[in-house]
């Protein structure tokens, strides 16, 4: 099986001479369709970091990263467009734009989709259906749950079938069947979809939901 992720001793740093800072160290990590893989760590081990390149938001310095066989290392901003319309992201802030219902939010992600208005509407319903807010789906964010909340910010990640779907901390300012709703719902949505799943998380309540386990301690993946 081909993987979707490829990362070969990949390192990165922030900062410039004295103050330069080694963040991820000789990352090699290849991850695969349909699978859910946690990353685990303590704060400023490099895991968010390591997430905001394998979603093409940072630009690689050294060692090769390709996503879905794409090398990420010196590709062009055109191309790291492309790639991210393939990738879901879920974070824990939800980053819902308040000003816009359910429906709309989830919408967002289609935009750049060969797709009617009335198709991604279409297509934002279902979704929302899916992940048990179809009553809801014309309330603002400031009239929904904190859970309710992070449904919808999974409908938007996955309303348009990525390949590859990035969550960072998607429970943390969640209650406990809160917590576990929600990583249910991507652990049931990432098989049906065979993506892959990579989510970031400091909960210890859910780590039962994944294929496998990675710890990042100070820039380096541990066995």
């Amino acid at each position: 099986m081909s993987s979707t992720v490829a990362i070969t001793q990949l390192t990165h740093s922030f900062g410039k001479g004295n103050l330069r800072r080694t963040v991820l160290s000789d990352i090699n990590l290849a991850l695969y369709p349909g699978e859910i893989v946690l990353l685990t760590g303590p704060s400023g081990s490099g895991k968010t970091t390591l997430l905001t390149l394998m979603g093409a938001l940072r630009s690689v310095q050294e060692g090769s990263l390709q996503i879905l066989g794409q090398e990420l290392m010196g590709a062009k901003k055109q191309q790291l467009v492309k790639l991210r319309n393939q990738i879901g992201f879920i974070f824990q802030s939800h980053n819902l734009l308040d000003c816009l219902t359910a429906t709309e939010n989830v919408e967002m992600a289609l935009k750049l989709h060969s797709l009617s208005r009335r198709e991604r509407r279409d297509h934002a319903h279902k979704m929302l259906s899916t992940v048990g807010l179809g009553e809801h789906s014309q309330k603002y964010p400031a009239q929904l749950s904190g859970g309710q909340k992070q449904r919808v910010a999974i409908a938007r990640a996955l309303v348009a079938q990525p390949k590859i779907v990035l969550a960072d901390e998607p429970t943390a300012s969640l209650d406990s069947q809160s917590g576990r709703d929600v990583v249910t719902l991507i652990q049931q949505l990432a098989h049906q979809q065979h993506c892959t799943v990579l989510l970031v998380t400091h909960d210890t309540r859910i780590l039962d939901i994944a294929e496998r386990q990675l710890h990042m301690e100070d820039g380096r993946l541990c066995a």
